[in-house]
Protein backbone atom coordinates (compact mmCIF):
# COMPACT_ATOMS: atom_id res chain seq x y z
CA UNK A 1 0.00 0.00 0.00
CA UNK A 2 1.51 3.42 -0.91
CA UNK A 3 1.50 5.43 2.23
CA UNK A 4 3.42 8.21 0.57
CA UNK A 5 1.18 11.54 0.40
CA UNK A 6 2.44 11.62 -3.75
CA UNK A 7 0.30 9.31 -5.55
CA UNK A 8 2.29 7.10 -7.52
CA UNK A 9 1.40 7.81 -11.29
CA UNK A 10 2.99 11.25 -10.43
CA UNK A 11 6.21 9.53 -8.96
CA UNK A 12 6.51 7.39 -12.53
CA UNK A 13 6.21 10.63 -14.52
CA UNK A 14 9.73 11.65 -13.02
CA UNK A 15 10.92 9.17 -15.59
CA UNK A 16 10.96 11.72 -18.30
CA UNK A 17 12.74 14.29 -16.49
CA UNK A 18 16.37 13.95 -16.89
CA UNK A 19 18.21 12.20 -13.96
CA UNK A 20 19.96 15.56 -12.50
CA UNK A 21 16.60 17.03 -12.00
CA UNK A 22 14.57 13.94 -10.42
CA UNK A 23 15.37 14.51 -6.52
CA UNK A 24 14.91 18.25 -6.85
CA UNK A 25 11.41 17.63 -8.37
CA UNK A 26 10.43 14.78 -5.77
CA UNK A 27 11.00 17.72 -3.45
CA UNK A 28 8.97 19.71 -5.26
CA UNK A 29 5.94 17.69 -5.11
CA UNK A 30 6.36 16.98 -1.21
CA UNK A 31 6.62 20.74 -0.93
CA UNK A 32 2.88 21.03 -3.03
CA UNK A 33 1.75 17.88 -0.57
CA UNK A 34 2.79 20.03 2.52
CA UNK A 35 1.28 23.12 1.37
CA UNK A 36 -1.62 21.70 0.34
CA UNK A 37 -2.23 17.63 1.52
CA UNK A 38 -5.24 17.12 -0.76
CA UNK A 39 -4.30 18.31 -3.77
CA UNK A 40 -2.46 15.84 -5.58
CA UNK A 41 -4.51 13.14 -4.65
CA UNK A 42 -7.20 15.17 -5.99
CA UNK A 43 -5.55 15.91 -9.10
CA UNK A 44 -4.66 12.22 -9.80
CA UNK A 45 -8.20 11.18 -8.94
CA UNK A 46 -8.92 13.42 -11.69
CA UNK A 47 -8.85 14.23 -15.61
CA UNK A 48 -6.21 16.71 -16.58
CA UNK A 49 -3.58 17.44 -19.32
CA UNK A 50 -1.10 16.45 -20.30
CA UNK A 51 -1.60 12.94 -20.56
CA UNK A 52 0.40 9.68 -20.65
CA UNK A 53 2.78 10.81 -18.15
CA UNK A 54 4.39 13.76 -19.85
CA UNK A 55 3.78 15.88 -16.32
CA UNK A 56 7.46 16.46 -16.38
CA UNK A 57 8.24 16.34 -19.91
CA UNK A 58 10.05 19.58 -19.64
CA UNK A 59 12.51 18.46 -17.55
CA UNK A 60 14.52 16.44 -20.09
CA UNK A 61 16.61 19.05 -19.92
CA UNK A 62 19.57 18.61 -18.00
CA UNK A 63 19.58 20.90 -15.01
CA UNK A 64 23.10 22.27 -16.02
CA UNK A 65 22.29 23.19 -19.36
CA UNK A 66 19.27 25.58 -18.56
CA UNK A 67 20.08 28.98 -19.36
CA UNK A 68 16.98 30.29 -19.94
CA UNK A 69 13.51 29.38 -17.95
CA UNK A 70 10.59 30.17 -20.18
CA UNK A 71 7.41 30.04 -18.15
CA UNK A 72 3.61 30.29 -19.80
CA UNK A 73 0.56 29.64 -18.35
CA UNK A 74 -0.76 26.55 -18.21
CA UNK A 75 -0.99 22.71 -20.89
CA UNK A 76 -2.86 23.28 -23.99
CA UNK A 77 -6.79 22.48 -23.43
CA UNK A 78 -6.69 19.81 -25.99
CA UNK A 79 -5.34 16.22 -25.53
CA UNK A 80 -3.20 15.91 -28.23
CA UNK A 81 -1.81 19.24 -28.02
CA UNK A 82 -0.57 19.65 -24.41
CA UNK A 83 2.97 17.69 -24.14
CA UNK A 84 4.25 19.48 -21.08
CA UNK A 85 6.38 21.36 -22.51
CA UNK A 86 5.89 24.95 -23.22
CA UNK A 87 3.79 26.07 -25.82
CA UNK A 88 5.34 23.09 -27.69
CA UNK A 89 1.79 22.10 -29.29
CA UNK A 90 1.58 18.23 -30.25
CA UNK A 91 -1.01 18.09 -32.95
CA UNK A 92 1.62 20.73 -35.00
CA UNK A 93 3.84 18.28 -37.32
CA UNK A 94 4.82 20.84 -39.81
CA UNK A 95 5.37 24.74 -39.47
CA UNK A 96 4.38 25.41 -43.22
CA UNK A 97 1.91 25.14 -45.74
CA UNK A 98 1.75 26.77 -49.21
CA UNK A 99 -0.17 29.57 -48.13
CA UNK A 100 2.00 30.73 -44.87
CA UNK A 101 1.94 28.96 -41.66
CA UNK A 102 0.18 25.34 -41.56
CA UNK A 103 -3.49 25.02 -40.79
CA UNK A 104 -2.04 23.66 -37.20
CA UNK A 105 -0.07 26.48 -36.35
CA UNK A 106 -2.53 29.09 -37.15
CA UNK A 107 -4.77 26.83 -34.61
CA UNK A 108 -2.64 27.16 -32.25
CA UNK A 109 -2.34 30.79 -31.29
CA UNK A 110 0.14 31.53 -29.22
CA UNK A 111 2.75 29.29 -31.59
CA UNK A 112 1.12 31.50 -34.56
CA UNK A 113 2.24 34.67 -32.86
CA UNK A 114 5.59 32.84 -31.39
CA UNK A 115 6.70 32.21 -35.45
CA UNK A 116 5.58 35.50 -36.42
CA UNK A 117 7.40 37.08 -33.85
CA UNK A 118 10.74 35.05 -35.18
CA UNK A 119 9.31 36.43 -39.08
CA UNK A 120 9.96 39.88 -37.73
CA UNK A 121 12.59 39.38 -35.78
CA UNK A 122 14.83 38.19 -38.66
CA UNK A 123 13.39 40.71 -41.14
CA UNK A 124 11.69 37.91 -43.32
CA UNK A 125 8.14 40.17 -42.24
CA UNK A 126 7.05 43.48 -41.99
CA UNK A 127 5.69 44.41 -38.41
CA UNK A 128 2.90 46.44 -39.96
CA UNK A 129 1.79 43.22 -42.64
CA UNK A 130 1.61 39.93 -40.78
CA UNK A 131 -1.63 38.49 -42.51
CA UNK A 132 -2.15 36.03 -45.02
CA UNK A 133 -0.75 37.42 -48.05
CA UNK A 134 2.21 38.57 -46.54
CA UNK A 135 2.89 35.07 -45.07
CA UNK A 136 2.97 33.30 -48.31
CA UNK A 137 6.29 34.71 -50.41
CA UNK A 138 7.63 34.38 -46.67
CA UNK A 139 6.78 30.01 -46.29
CA UNK A 140 7.87 29.88 -50.06
CA UNK A 141 10.90 30.75 -49.26
CA UNK A 142 11.25 29.03 -46.12
CA UNK A 143 10.98 25.73 -47.60
CA UNK A 144 13.51 26.03 -50.03
CA UNK A 145 16.27 27.80 -47.72
CA UNK A 146 17.73 25.94 -45.03
CA UNK A 147 14.86 26.63 -42.82
CA UNK A 148 13.14 24.52 -40.08
CA UNK A 149 9.81 22.58 -41.22
CA UNK A 150 8.66 21.29 -38.29
CA UNK A 151 7.83 21.72 -34.95
CA UNK A 152 10.03 19.55 -33.48
CA UNK A 153 13.10 21.32 -35.21
CA UNK A 154 12.05 24.45 -33.41
CA UNK A 155 11.98 22.78 -29.98
CA UNK A 156 15.07 21.02 -30.72
CA UNK A 157 16.73 24.58 -31.26
CA UNK A 158 15.23 25.87 -28.26
CA UNK A 159 16.32 23.56 -26.33
CA UNK A 160 19.99 23.54 -28.16
CA UNK A 161 20.30 27.36 -26.88
CA UNK A 162 19.21 26.33 -22.96
CA UNK A 163 15.65 26.84 -22.80
CA UNK A 164 13.35 24.99 -20.09
CA UNK A 165 10.17 25.46 -21.57
CA UNK A 166 7.92 25.22 -18.39
CA UNK A 167 4.00 26.72 -17.69
CA UNK A 168 3.48 28.18 -14.16
CA UNK A 169 0.70 25.49 -14.08
CA UNK A 170 2.09 22.24 -15.03
CA UNK A 171 -1.68 20.46 -15.65
CA UNK A 172 -4.88 21.88 -17.17
CA UNK A 173 -8.48 20.66 -15.96
CA UNK A 174 -11.41 22.23 -18.18
CA UNK A 175 -13.19 23.14 -14.86
CA UNK A 176 -10.35 24.60 -12.92
CA UNK A 177 -9.23 27.63 -13.39
CA UNK A 178 -5.40 27.91 -14.68
CA UNK A 179 -4.60 30.81 -11.63
CA UNK A 180 -6.06 27.91 -9.10
CA UNK A 181 -3.90 25.28 -10.13
CA UNK A 182 -1.04 27.58 -11.15
CA UNK A 183 -1.65 28.91 -7.03
CA UNK A 184 -1.05 25.20 -5.79
CA UNK A 185 2.29 23.84 -7.96
CA UNK A 186 3.93 27.46 -7.20
CA UNK A 187 5.84 25.60 -3.98
CA UNK A 188 7.21 22.87 -6.91
CA UNK A 189 7.97 25.88 -9.03
CA UNK A 190 9.45 28.04 -6.01
CA UNK A 191 12.01 24.79 -5.70
CA UNK A 192 12.72 24.41 -9.16
CA UNK A 193 13.75 27.66 -8.94
CA UNK A 194 15.75 27.95 -6.02
CA UNK A 195 17.96 25.14 -7.30
CA UNK A 196 18.27 26.99 -11.06
CA UNK A 197 19.20 30.38 -8.69
CA UNK A 198 21.65 28.39 -6.85
CA UNK A 199 23.53 27.39 -10.25
CA UNK A 200 27.15 28.97 -11.15
CA UNK A 201 25.42 30.38 -14.23
CA UNK A 202 22.09 31.68 -12.99
CA UNK A 203 19.80 31.71 -16.02
CA UNK A 204 17.39 34.05 -17.22
CA UNK A 205 13.64 34.13 -16.18
CA UNK A 206 11.29 34.54 -19.76
CA UNK A 207 7.72 34.91 -17.95
CA UNK A 208 4.62 35.64 -20.26
CA UNK A 209 1.64 36.90 -18.79
CA UNK A 210 0.42 37.58 -15.90
CA UNK A 211 0.03 34.15 -14.20
CA UNK A 212 3.98 33.67 -15.51
CA UNK A 213 4.53 37.31 -13.76
CA UNK A 214 3.59 36.13 -10.49
CA UNK A 215 6.56 34.33 -10.13
CA UNK A 216 8.19 37.88 -9.67
CA UNK A 217 7.02 38.02 -6.25
CA UNK A 218 8.71 35.26 -4.98
CA UNK A 219 12.53 35.70 -3.11
CA UNK A 220 13.76 32.82 -5.51
CA UNK A 221 13.56 35.03 -8.33
CA UNK A 222 15.22 37.83 -7.13
CA UNK A 223 18.65 37.25 -8.36
CA UNK A 224 17.48 36.34 -11.22
CA UNK A 225 17.53 38.47 -14.83
CA UNK A 226 14.16 38.86 -15.94
CA UNK A 227 12.48 39.27 -19.25
CA UNK A 228 8.50 40.03 -19.02
CA UNK A 229 5.88 39.92 -22.05
CA UNK A 230 2.40 39.65 -22.73
CA UNK A 231 1.10 36.20 -23.16
CA UNK A 232 1.79 35.80 -26.67
CA UNK A 233 -1.96 34.73 -27.62
CA UNK A 234 -2.08 38.52 -27.86
CA UNK A 235 -1.56 39.87 -31.10
CA UNK A 236 0.74 42.83 -29.54
CA UNK A 237 3.01 40.04 -28.55
CA UNK A 238 4.20 39.80 -32.30
CA UNK A 239 5.79 43.56 -32.06
CA UNK A 240 7.39 42.90 -28.64
CA UNK A 241 11.12 44.69 -29.00
CA UNK A 242 12.40 42.93 -25.79
CA UNK A 243 11.10 39.49 -27.45
CA UNK A 244 12.69 40.51 -30.74
CA UNK A 245 15.91 41.58 -29.10
CA UNK A 246 16.10 38.27 -27.05
CA UNK A 247 15.20 35.18 -29.63
CA UNK A 248 16.63 37.39 -32.93
CA UNK A 249 19.96 36.63 -32.79
CA UNK A 250 19.72 32.69 -31.65
CA UNK A 251 18.28 32.13 -35.25
CA UNK A 252 15.56 29.77 -34.24
CA UNK A 253 14.13 29.21 -37.65
CA UNK A 254 17.27 28.30 -39.38
CA UNK A 255 17.99 24.41 -39.67
CA UNK A 256 21.26 23.03 -37.89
Amino acid sequence: MNSSPIPGAMIDALALADASWRPHLLRGLEAVAQANPGYLPALAADDYLPTQGRLFAAFAQPLDRVRYVLVGEGPYPRAESATGVCFMDGAVGDLWSEAGLSKPVNRATSLRNFMKMLLVADGRLQLEDTGGAAMAPVAAAALSNGSIRTLAQLQDNLTQQGFLLLNAALVFRKHVKPAIDARAWLPFLQTVLAVLAAQPQPPTLVLWGKIAEELRKLPETAGLPQVLAEHPYNLSFIGHQGMRELFGPMGLLRAR
